[in-house]
Parts: C-alpha cells; sequence; structure tokens
C-alpha cells in the first residue's frame, strides 16, 4: 500500500488520528482569539468539543474568566474557572433544558463593555433545549427521534431545531446583547455555515416557521400537537430579534482534517484524493457512489468528508460511517484488494460506542467463517453488529472534537500479466 513499515490497516488509522489531532482545539484556538475587554469576559459554550474548548481558552486566556458549557455526556473535562455542565445526545434531556436555562441566566445583566466568547461545535442543538410555550420536553424527543430516523440531512434538522427554540437561532446573542459576543467554532456540518453550528445560537437565522413545516412534510413526518401550534402561531407571538453584530470565527473544519491526513498519506507513499469535505446523502447510496470511483482510480488514495445520513427501517444498531463501509464493502465484494475506513471525528458514531469502523481483504471471510450475511446487517441498520463480530469497530472514546465524518479507501493497483 505504501512505503511503510506499518500494515494498510494501521496506516488508515494513523490517517484517521491525524485528521482528528488537526481539529482538537490547542492546535487551533490561539489565532482566533479576540482582544480582552475593557469589562467582564464570559464564556459561554455548547457541543460534544464544548470543555475542551474551554480547558484550552483557559490555558491561552490573558485575564479573568467565568462562565458554563454544557458537552455530551462522558465528554466533560475539568476545568479551572468554567463550568462544565452534561447533557443528552443526539437527543435532548433534562440536562439539555437545565444548561440552557443556566447559559441564558448567565448573560443577563451584561454591558457593553463586556466580552461573550461563545464556544460552539457540533452537537450543540441537543445539549440546549429553550422550548417555547406549550412546547414540552417529550415532544421535542419525539420530535427530533422522528428527524433523525428519517434520512434528512443535518442542515433540514437544524432548520426545524431552530424554529422550536427560544436559544438557537441567534436569540442566545440577542439574550446577551449589549455585550458584545464573539463565537468560536468547530464545524462539523457540510458547507460550515454559522446558522447550521450547533443551530446557531449567536448568529441571526433568516429561516421560518413556514420553513421548518416544509421539512417536515417532506419527510413524511407529522409533529405533537404542541409544536404543530407553534409552527403555525401567528407570526406576532414571537416579536423578532433586535439587531446585533455576529463575530463568528470558524476554527476547525473538515477540509483541515482531511488536508492533515492527506499530507500523512504522500509522506507514507500515497496519492491522496481529496472527493469533497461536504458530501451529504443516503450513506449507502454514497457508499455505491465511492465504490465505483474508487474502481476507477486503482493505487490511490480516495479521502471524504461531510455527514451522510441514514433511512432506518429496521431497529439495528447502526451508525451512519459504519452503515457507509458495509455498503461500501459489499459494493467491492469482488475484490479482495480493499481497505476503508469511515469514523466520525468525535469518536461517537451515531449513537454507539465506536466511532466508527475498518474494512480489510479478509473481512468477508471472518464474515463467512461466523456464518454472517453482512447484506442481512446492512438491511437491518445494524452495521454495528456486524463489524463488532468481526472485530473491526474503530474505537476511540471521546476525542473531544468534532469535523464529523472521515473517510478513506484504498484499492491495491491491478498487476498486468507479462505479455505471453
Amino acid at each position: 500500500m505504501a512505503a511503510s513499515s506499518d500494515s494498510p490497516e494501521d496506516l488508515l488509522r494513523a490517517l484517521f488520528a491525524a485528521a482528528v489531532d488537526r481539529a482538537l482545539p490547542e492546535r487551533c484556538l490561539t489565532a482566533y482569539l479576540p482582544e480582552p475587554p475593557a469589562g467582564r469576559t464570559v464564556v459561554l459554550g455548547a457541543g460534544k468539543a464544548a470543555a475542551s474548548m474551554a480547558r484550552a481558552l483557559e490555558a491561552l486566556w490573558r485575564g479573568p474568566l467565568e462562565g458554563v458549557v454544557v458537552t455530551r455526556r462522558g465528554h466533560a473535562l475539568p476545568c479551572r474557572d468554567i463550568e462544565v455542565l452534561e447533557a443528552g445526545h443526539p437527543v435532548p434531556d433534562e440536562g439539555s433544558v437545565v444548561a440552557a436555562r443556566r447559559l441564558l441566566e448567565t448573560v443577563v445583566g451584561l454591558g457593553p463593555e463586556d466580552l461573550v466568547i461563545c464556544l460552539l461545535s457540533g452537537g450543540g442543538s441537543a445539549l440546549l433545549s429553550a422550548l417555547p410555550p406549550g412546547v414540552t420536553l417529550e415532544e421535542e424527543q419525539a420530535l427530533t427521534t422522528a428527524l433523525l430516523r428519517s434520512g434528512a440531512p443535518i442542515g433540514e434538522i437544524n432548520t426545524v431545531r431552530r424554529e422550536i427554540s427560544l436559544i438557537r437561532g441567534g436569540r442566545l446573542a440577542a439574550a446577551a446583547s449589549p455585550a458584545r459576543v464573539v463565537t468560536l467554532a468547530i464545524s462539523d456540518v457540510p458547507g460550515d455555515h454559522p446558522t447550521a453550528i450547533a443551530s446557531g445560537p449567536t448568529v441571526p437565522s433568516a429561516g421560518t416557521a413556514a420553513d421548518a413545516v416544509d421539512v417536515l412534510r417532506r419527510h413524511g413526518i407529522a409533529p405533537p400537537p404542541g409544536i404543530a401550534a407553534w409552527l403555525t402561531r401567528p407570526a406576532s407571538v414571537e416579536p423578532a430579534l433586535p439587531p446585533f453584530e455576529a463575530d463568528f470565527r470558524i476554527i476547525a473544519r473538515a477540509r483541515d482534517a482531511l488536508d492533515a491526513a492527506a499530507t500523512l498519506a504522500a509522506e507514507a507513499g500515497l496519492e491522496p484524493i481529496i472527493l469533497g469535505d461536504d458530501i451529504e446523502g443516503e450513506a449507502r447510496l454514497v457508499a455505491r457512489e465511492h465504490a465505483d470511483l474508487a474502481r476507477t482510480h486503482p493505487g490511490r488514495l480516495l479521502l471524504s468528508g461531510g455527514e451522510t445520513s441514514v433511512t432506518v427501517r429496521q431497529g439495528g444498531r447502526g451508525g451512519r460511517n459504519s452503515e457507509y463501509l458495509l455498503a461500501l464493502g459489499l459494493a467491492l465484494a469482488d475484490r479482495t484488494d480493499v481497505w476503508a475506513l469511515a469514523a466520525d471525528t468525535d469518536g461517537i458514531d451515531g449513537s454507539g460506542d465506536n466511532a466508527g469502523a475498518v474494512w480489510t481483504p479478509q473481512t468477508l471471510e471472518r464474515a463467512a467463517a461466523l456464518g454472517l450475511d453482512p447484506a442481512d446487517f446492512l438491511a437491518r441498520n445494524d452495521a454495528h453488529g456486524f463489524f463488532a463480530a468481526v472485530g473491526q469497530l474503530v474505537v476511540t472514546g471521546p476525542t473531544h472534537t468534532n469535523v464529523n465524518d472521515f473517510r478513506a479507501i484504498f484499492l491495491a493497483p491491478r498487476v498486468r500479466e507479462p505479455a505471453p
């Protein structure tokens, strides 16, 4: 595979590690820090990387800090001056309600001499739940689950989330006014649009309730009664947000991670090709497209990022990266020279305990020896179960960053037979 003593599988895992390392807050935060204010510096944050971002900020900041951030359960890290909360993800829970209330309380009474530094990363939408009148947490949980199972892309999911919240869609920044708000974000969304990262609590949104209704209609989702009533309310029920300046700085994104992996691959003697950092679509369909591309690029390493989706038809334990990889392997089942890895840079593939999985030329052989039918696992959305059985899960634990999916595919070049 390369001019390296490592096995192909080891090299793929090293590429993934390099991608994650490039997006760690301590690697990328320094260049984006604002100047300290004349008044207080208050830190707010939400996302899977919020605790690590807060800790990195504490190590770099000149002057006093205070504030609160929320991260996914199991992703907390100790901080000196910043309070760290945990809440549910990908479905909000009571901790999400507490966290939203605490962030909104923290900005009360700030003045124009004060600075709010908001640390955002993927996962923040679920971790902050501030519900409008008449909407219950149980309703938000049910709607979130339906959206996640529908195959809707993350941009559409967040279109709905912004419209059933009193903190997303710029409402947190509006609550902090007249303080200056500077957002430092690790992007986990295709296209890196600020309104999509954690559903944009510090940037104004051009979306409307009608946009959310349209998303739900197109995916055949009937919202619970309280949410339906809120989305069809008269425009006068919720006044428009006051104008505010959005200083939004993206400190790490998928392209950075892919570039780091490509550099390492080239050093190992491979020719990397980055297919894109914003690839979306049904995981198994994207996998088939990538399988076709891999056939036309033998001997080259195909890298890609973005966020695929899965339409859940059965009750298996999947994960979009594991499902992508299983579909890819089946599409290339006639080849015995395929190595591939697909994993989420946050260390969690969906709601599982793995980041993703790896495919090797021995995968189908191992499955056959165990009497497993990989196509059946794919049909049941149980890619996790398949890769766990063959011993090819990628398990990292929380990485404390999140620039979304990382995928790498390598087909060995065909050796031409000598002419007779």
